[in-house]
């Protein structure tokens, strides 16, 4: 597959683009995946569309462990191939395949029996948990594939080779956009399964990603050999390392999610309605997180190959370059937010309650997007040089706060669910704030791996 060669040397703008490019296009496709599930879902009920935006808090904090994973083998291997050193990146990567499976069978069958109880201690009404139940199980018994194209995708983008995880991912992603309906509503030849069926849905596109990975691994598709790495033993040394690197990120994601429980919770106080409209919320404000996602896999993949290369001057340059053109995309995103948000929330609901709430999330969302996008580039750009810990120390206690400040806007000042929102906004601007001065000090340069 065609890989980028000049991430060490030549024109910095254009050389984000072309690593950002195939990963925009599958995270679009990404994007329209999730409109299309919670758009038939809306068909069946404000109740399914709660379940689906319940077990979405959970599949984030499933994706969030698995940044254990990735992040540490982004660093690893694009750090090695800049260095030049692809037997080192070929042994990493296989190491980080192993942790993908062994992590990925534990909570899998962990998730298989604490499903009920996950979506009851999110005060999720019994209507709610009827549906979302089904919804959850499946979801956990494919994690283990959702951990493997994760790992496969990251080896990949760090090698300077975005187009062939968005070939994988692209693939499964329409299969899922014609299965939605027709396993939901049983369109010929299939059952009418309703919210079980986006989840056979999403499991066989998933399945569908990790046959096309594994072939394309087979046939040679990176430029060091990995078709092997199932014979390798586990080192648990070299595991260690990805897992140092990782788990700052990652905690910092769990954690950021564990409050989303819990925001959840005070979003459930005001009804199915507001579970409802904070889905439409979230599925709209993931087309900003999952382009501006694209532009950190490529600024983590241009520091980690300039941090190798010996050129830590050229990887602040394309970190920064990465941020302006993020900030001009969210810009557009925030426009579009704030001057039709009635559109936007009638596409996805015909309840006049529900669309109501859902207006004001997306005004005041909107004020936010720009702010997101700089705190994800500059995460990505942190991880591309291992050096993972500041993140994490401005990620955690923003996240943290978001509780106590959720519970005085909605309840102590009687804003009511507006102050959820507020509550977002709020943070992503002092977050993203205070990390990009901490990154423009540079001291991430000198990180050691």
């Amino acid at each position: 597959m065609a890989k980028v060669n000049n991430i060490t040397e030549g024109p910095i703008y254009s050389t984000i683009i072309k690593l950002a490019w195939p990963v925009l296009a599958s995270m679009f496709l990404e994007f329209a995946l999730t409109i299309t599930d919670y758009f038939w879902v809306g068909y069946l009920g404000t109740p399914q569309q709660d379940a689906i935006m319940s077990s979405m808090v959970v599949s984030w904090t499933m994706f969030a462990t698995s940044a254990i994973i990735i992040t540490g083998l982004t660093a690893i291997v694009s750090r090695s191939i800049g260095a030049q050193e692809q037997p080192k990146a070929a042994y990493f990567s296989g190491q980080g395949i192993a942790m993908a499976i062994g992590i990925g069978l534990v909570i899998s069958i962990v998730g298989l029996i604490v499903a009920p109880a996950i979506l009851k201690f999110m005060k999720a009404s019994p209507q709610v948990i009827g549906y979302g139940i089904p919804y959850l199980r499946i979801f956990f018994i494919s994690i283990t594939i959702f951990f493997l194209n994760d790992a496969f995708g990251s080896i990949f983008r760090a090698s300077g080779d975005t187009r062939t995880p968005m070939i994988a991912f692209s693939i499964g992603t329409v299969m899922n956009i014609f299965l939605d309906p027709a396993l939901i509503f049983g369109w010929g030849p299939f059952p009418e399964m309703g919210v079980t069926g986006a989840a056979i849905a999403t499991m066989v596109s998933v399945s569908i990603s990790f046959i096309i990975f594994l072939i394309l691994i087979f046939r040679g598709g990176l430029e060091f050999p990995l078709s092997g790495w199932y014979r390798n033993k586990p080192n648990f040394g070299a595991m260690r390392k990805i897992l140092k690197i990782g788990i700052p990120i990652s905690t910092q994601n769990i954690v950021f999610i564990l409050v989303y429980w819990f925001i959840i919770q005070i979003v459930h106080h005001y009804g199915d309605t507001a579970g409802a409209a904070m889905g439409i919320g979230n599925r709209m404000e993931s087309l900003s997180y999952l382009t501006t996602f694209g532009f950190s896999i490529a600024a983590s993949t241009l520091v980690g190959q300039n941090l190798g290369a010996k050129k830590p001057d050229r990887a602040a340059r394309c970190a920064w370059g990465t941020v302006s053109i993020v900030v001009a995309e969210t810009f557009v995103i925030s426009i579009f937010f704030i001057t039709i948000p009635r559109f936007i929330a009638g596409i996805f609901s015909s309840d006049p309650e529900v669309i109501n709430i859902a207006i004001d999330y997306l005004i005041i969302l909107g004020l936010s997007q720009i702010f997101m996008g700089i705190e994800i580039v500059l995460e990505g750009a942190f991880t591309g040089s291992g050096n993972t810990i500041p993140p994490m120390l401005i990620s955690i206690p923003g996240s943290i706060a978001r509780l106590p400040l959720a519970y005085f806007l909605c309840f102590t000042l009687d804003i009511g669910i507006n102050g959820v929102w507020w509550t977002l906004t709020i943070t992503s601007f002092v977050k993203a704030i205070i990390l990009a001065i901490w990154f423009g000090r540079g001291n991430w340069k000198k990180k050691k791996l």
